[in-house]
């Protein structure tokens, strides 16, 4: 399931799957459905893209129950809740816990559609802000202890000067570990060292020699 984002279908009314997965097809989205939430739980982990569309209510593991596994998990997907009429009230805990929406059967096409849409869009910006953490986790891991403590002080608007005798040692070592820090940040000026280091939330306080 790693060919990219789809949308996994969780409902125990083989009915329903047929007629969302008809519908997601023909609007050229990537489906897997289940009829049990934990068939899905065994298929799916932190890897999955997409968005789940679950029933609230089904055999074994409910909807709220799949959604609180979710969340154990750190499994991110966005989730949007198919109720009937008379699940409506819990469909409200599923959006209090954090649920993207919750509609009810029969469900209007469009609607879901859009929702899809949405759930899909969020997915990507989620994906999209994680491997640019990651890649600022990377670029940081570059750094020796005292080119962190060089840049970290840097970023805060310290002086080369000021660093020097901060760390006891030379404006020149400085200018040297500003320099190659900086190079292995791929950054080139100040600012954009202080946006990099606030992006990651990193703080000075390394040591080393």
């Amino acid at each position: 399931m790693s060919d990219g984002p789809r949308v996994y279908v969780v409902d125990d009314d083989d009915a329903v799957r047929r007629s969302l997965r008809l519908l997601l097809e023909s609007a050229g989205h990537l489906v897997t459905d289940y009829s049990r939430a934990d068939a899905f739980l065994d298929a799916c982990g932190e890897h999955c893209r997409g968005c789940l569309i679950s029933d609230i209510h089904m055999p074994g593991l409910n909807g709220l129950e799949l959604q609180s596994t979710l969340e154990e998990r750190g499994i991110g997907l966005p989730l949007i809740m198919l109720t009937g009429h008379g699940d409506v009230p819990a469909a409200v805990r599923s959006l209090k816990a954090g649920a993207l929406d919750f509609i009810e059967k029969p469900f209007d096409p469009q609607h879901l559609l859009a929702q899809v849409a949405r759930a899909l869009a969020l997915d990507a910006s989620r994906h999209a802000a994680r491997a640019e953490e990651a890649h600022r986790g990377a670029l940081l891991a570059r750094l020796t202890p005292r080119e962190r403590e060089v840049v970290d002080r840097v970023g805060r608007g310290h002086s080369n000067k000021v660093v020097a005798a901060d760390l006891g040692i030379s404006e020149r070592t400085v200018e040297l570990h500003r320099g190659r820090g900086m190079k292995k940040l791929e950054v080139r000026t100040v600012a954009e060292l202080v946006r990099l280091l606030d992006d990651a939330g990193a703080t000075g306080g390394a040591t080393g020699a």
